[in-house]
């Protein structure tokens, strides 16, 4: 290999996306001090490009103006330039994110460019730019050399009071606490509107492109349940068997792209992200435990698959992403033609594969087609004057042959970070799915990727954030304690052991003592002297928002222990969030998931205590994880467990009696009569 041209300081960096710009001739900074310091000793103002390594955007920047030495020279000649991995540090790329809204009017996204004065105060953002002047956009060159004109002119000083001012609102604006809780009023009132904003066709958020918010679908499934609304189920199983049959989901090797760029999930940005596909497995699993459907649990079985095949580390942890390129083009990794079909298949299978998956001479993307399902596999068989169980039989053979031919392409990139809040929700899906589907790889890959947490990215009572390489850095955020924290709980409640409870109290404490608003929800990050402004965040986005997940680790801890600090704090997220409820429901969704759990009064405390043979354990958990039971607690009860009553002191008296197994249905304040017998507590189980 020729020894590369240029080379900057991120070189020194783990970041896949900092590495991808290591050799451009932009003069790159990584975020920190040496950076601002020079901006001040220079008096320039500061370029800040945010993205992360899967990217198609960023990608397409870096090749078209940061590689470009012309754009380069006066980027340097203008601005001391910053890049920053959006995945490692979330909590700039969140508040820079809001200040580029404010100033664009727009949604934003990545690669996100701003211009910060040397105080790092932003007066100027742009999303992508092409190089040169083109279809309405300005050019990279021109743009810096615009910023340079106003900045060494007379509009400067404007441009730093605009600066001032924007952070001033945004100061003024930020919220931390809230005087009244949401009511079932406000459920029903986000309901309704979900269901004006709901895509009657294709399920979804009307629109275009249409991202996978799973837990929209959650929100609309647990409702379904408690209120019977047949509405709202109908808008969870069309969202979900659209999705099924979109591109957006991987028709051959399972897990789902980040969002579609059509209203029907048809053509993916192929990119796929380790959150969305916890998210969506344990949306599907959630989905097949209410209503059976048993492509439900394929989908969930699959993804669940793709992720511990494909994106796990030896050493347990979950990678954070695949890109949506490869070979220098979006999808081809993905995408067939009929002529590969052909060279894999016989006749009589590309014939009914090709016709079942849309994959056509002329293609639909690119002159290569996304392979999807344009009728449900009865109509298909139907419309084809085929039996249906013949053609099952001819694509499930199929399926396996052009996986294996897919293998030999050259793969996308796969960013090999380990994050952990991500992980935390990869967690939860494999530990919820292993007994539901009766699939122990997924408890062992669960339970080595919280291993791997524990002995890399715990250091001395903190988490970190990111490990890579054997490094493991940056201050965990509170999405990374409150996503780990429910996938301890959610351990604990499968039966993992009480270590994992442990741990989970131990990360909710630091939460308390170093996140925690007074009289308020938690801020986003701990302290951080570089950063404008330091803020509670409420809506979700890509991933629920952490107040939202804690609000809900909070809502379970108290469950579990009855200590009523939990309750409190859990209280205190409602009321904080009660504004965002109220201002915009589908944005909040789990803070209406929160609510509905804090507002149901038959909430189970299910405490299993197991006699010494672990009689009936086998049973119980088999139709406690099959079943649809959003707001239970469970609470596996072992004699040797030395460790539990220490954490749970109220269940010093909840023992198997007479040497058998005995299961206590607690509700609020009372417990009802312990349950020897067999069939009574397997009824009483299903009838909860």
């Amino acid at each position: 290999m020729s020894t590369p041209q240029f080379t900057n300081r991120l070189i020194n960096e783990k970041s896949p996306y900092l590495l991808q710009h290591a050799h451009n001739p932009v003069d790159w900074y990584p975020w920190g001090q040496e950076a601002f310091e020079l901006a001040k000793k220079l008096d320039k103002p500061i370029f800040l490009s945010i993205g992360y390594a899967t990217c198609h955007w960023c990608h397409v920047m870096e090749k078209e103006s940061f590689e470009n030495p012309e754009i380069a020279k006066l980027m340097n000649d203008a601005f001391i330039n910053i890049k920053v991995d959006r995945e490692e540090l979330p909590q700039v790329d969140s508040i820079y994110m809001e200040f580029a809204q404010a100033l664009m009017s727009s949604a934003g996204g990545w690669p996100l460019n701003l211009i910060l004065t040397p105080e790092l105060k932003p007066f100027f953002a742009v999303t992508y730019l092409p190089p040169a002047n083109r279809r309405g956009l300005i050019g990279m060159g021109q743009f810096v050399q615009h910023i340079r004109q106003l900045w060494m002119g007379d509009e400067r000083k404007q441009l730093v009071e605009q600066a001032d001012k924007i952070v001033e609102i945004f100061e003024r604006s930020s919220k931390s606490a809230g005087d009244a809780m949401p009511s079932q009023q406000n459920l029903a009132m986000a309901v309704e509107m979900m269901y004006e904003l709901i895509d009657p066709v294709y399920g979804g958020l009307k629109g275009e492109p249409k991202f996978p918010m799973g837990y929209q679908s959650v929100f609309m499934l647990e409702f379904a349940r408690a209120k019977g609304d047949s509405r709202a189920l109908y808008c969870v199983e069309l969202t979900l068997d659209m999705m099924l049959r979109g591109g957006i989901y991987d028709q051959l090797g399972g897990g789902f792209s980040r969002y579609a760029v059509d209203d029907r999930w048809f053509i993916p940005h192929f990119e796929k992200m380790l959150y969305d596909n916890a998210i969506l497995a344990r949306t599907y699993l959630d989905a097949w435990k209410y209503t059976q459907k048993e492509t439900y649990r394929t989908a969930c079985d699959e993804t669940l698959a793709y992720a511990v095949s494909e994106m796990t580390h030896p050493m347990g942890g979950f990678y954070s992403a695949e890109d949506a390129d490869s070979e220098g083009h979006e999808g081809m990794y993905y995408t067939w033609t009929q002529y590969e079909v052909k060279e894999v298949l016989s006749n009589e299978e590309s014939e009914i594969f090709c016709q079942y998956y849309g994959i056509t001479s002329e293609g639909n993307f690119e002159g290569r087609s996304v392979l999807h399902i344009s009728h449900p596999i009865e109509e298909f068989a139907e419309l084809r004057n085929i039996d249906v169980k013949d053609a099952k039989e001819i694509l499930a053979k199929a399926r396996p042959k052009l996986i294996k031919r897919r293998q030999f392409r050259p793969h996308p990139f796969k960013d090999d970070k380990i994050i952990v809040s991500w992980n935390g929700l990869m967690i939860d899906a494999l530990i919820k799915a292993a007994s539901a589907l009766k699939k122990p790889v997924f408890k062992e890959a669960a339970l080595k990727a919280c291993d791997f947490i524990k002995s890399n990215l715990w250091k001395d009572g903190r988490l970190m954030r990111r490990w890579r390489e054997g490094e493991s850095r940056f201050e965990g955020g509170l999405d990374d304690y409150a996503f780990l924290i429910k996938a301890l709980i959610s351990l604990f409640e499968e039966g993992c052991g009480s270590d994992w409870l442990k741990w989970a109290i131990e990360l909710a404490g630091v939460l308390e003592k170093e996140f925690k608003a007074e009289e308020g929800a938690f801020y986003y990050n701990l302290e951080d002297p570089t950063l404008l402004l330091r803020k509670c965040e409420y809506y979700d986005g890509a991933e629920p928002s952490g107040n939202a997940i804690h609000c809900e680790n909070l809502l379970r801890l108290y469950q579990l222990t009855q200590d009523g600090k939990y309750m409190a704090q859990a209280e205190d997220i409602l009321k904080a969030s009660k504004h965002y409820i109220e201002t915009y429901p589908p944005g909040a969704c789990y803070h209406l998931i929160c609510l509905q759990r804090y507002l149901d009064l038959k909430a189970p405390l299910i405490v299993i205590a197991l006699d010494e043979d672990l009689s009936l354990k086998k049973e119980i958990q088999e139709i406690l994880s099959s079943r649809f039971i959003p707001h239970a607690a469970v609470v596996w009860k072992e004699s040797k467990d030395a460790l539990l009553p220490t954490l749970i002191p109220s269940l010093v008296d909840k023992n198997p009696i007479d040497g058998q197994t005995a299961i206590y249905i607690c509700r609020q304040d009372h417990c009802e009569a312990p349950l020897l017998e067999k069939g009574e507590i397997l009824k009483a189980l299903e009838t909860l």
